[in-house]
């Protein structure tokens, strides 16, 4: 009996050091003068939850080297997979290599990915918006937590990068549409390596936006890393839409390469972005 609980530990212990262990996080008991009003925490195993999530399909932005897909995306031990992999397939929205359009002028797809939305099924103006997550941090991987307005064409809509990574950068971003500049980006950085934690991006870490009617607050672990004054994005002499004081939905994706994820290699793939919880909180 000794003999094989050593051996049962000895075992535990290589498979947690060698495959790496996640454990599920509690739901907390939540935040004083906040009520729950969505979640996802991902439970069941398969495909994400139909009622909460819609996906872009195809190359969508940023001259990205993902095609965007449902597949990519599931639900395995109580978290959120989105995985970058290598696939070889036929582009069928290609036209010719001379088109204008990137996403047409591709003949072929060579990376999958997914993109997971909340557009159409739920939207939500101010409150806390908190995910918990591992990001993969390989060459070239641009994950991406974030949110856009439901009116308007970008950015005039309105985006919040509550948590970006790429090329070795975590950031925070508020983006609109100004009559000086046409996207307006209030932009915060931070070096992984300015993390304290050499092995930070093998963790897991909660990503937080507090937004009312007059700041957006972005946090990691409780740091904060942006705020924004809503009134100074209200700069537009013919402003019809204000980016910030409208619902916006959330999206969640993984992209790769593009304008600004940079060069990949082969060992780059799999990349696998987990995701513990998506929660959304509004005051009492």
């Amino acid at each position: 009996m000794r003999l094989f609980s050593f051996n049962f530990l000895v075992l535990g212990i290589v498979f947690i050091v060698v495959f790496g262990f996640v454990t599920k996080t509690e739901r907390p008991s939540g935040y004083k003068g906040y009520q729950l009003v969505w979640s996802d925490e991902f439970s069941v195993n398969g495909v994400p939850d139909e009622k909460n999530w819609n996906y872009e399909t195809g190359f969508v932005r940023n001259h990205e080297d993902q095609w965007y897909q449902k597949e990519n995306a599931y639900c395995k031990d109580g978290f959120l997979i989105i995985e970058a992999k290598k696939e070889h397939k036929v582009n069928p929205d290609f036209i010719s290599k001379n088109h204008q359009d990137w996403a047409k002028k591709r003949d072929s797809i060579k990376i999958t990915s997914s993109c997971l939305i909340t557009q159409g099924k739920n939207s939500w103006q101010y409150g806390r918006f908190e995910m918990r997550a591992k990001i993969p941090v390989a060459k070239g991987m641009w994950p991406a937590f974030w949110t856009l307005g439901i009116k308007g064409n970008w950015p005039a809509n309105g985006e919040i990068d509550i948590m970006e990574y790429y090329r070795g950068k975590v950031l925070a971003n508020v983006a609109w549409k100004s009559d000086k500049i046409d996207p307006q980006w209030d932009s915060a950085t931070q070096l992984l390596g300015d993390f304290k934690k050499d092995n930070w991006a093998e963790e897991f870490h909660v990503w937080r936006m507090d937004w009312d009617a007059d700041f957006i607050r972005l946090y990691v672990d409780n740091q904060l890393l942006n705020e924004t004054i809503i009134k100074d994005t209200m700069q537009g002499k013919n402003q019809k839409i204000f980016p910030f004081r409208q619902p916006h939905y959330l999206l969640l994706n993984l992209a790769v390469g593009g304008d600004q994820g940079g060069g990949f290699t082969a060992s780059s793939f799999p990349s696998k972005y987990i995701v513990d919880y998506v929660r959304v909180y509004q005051k009492k």
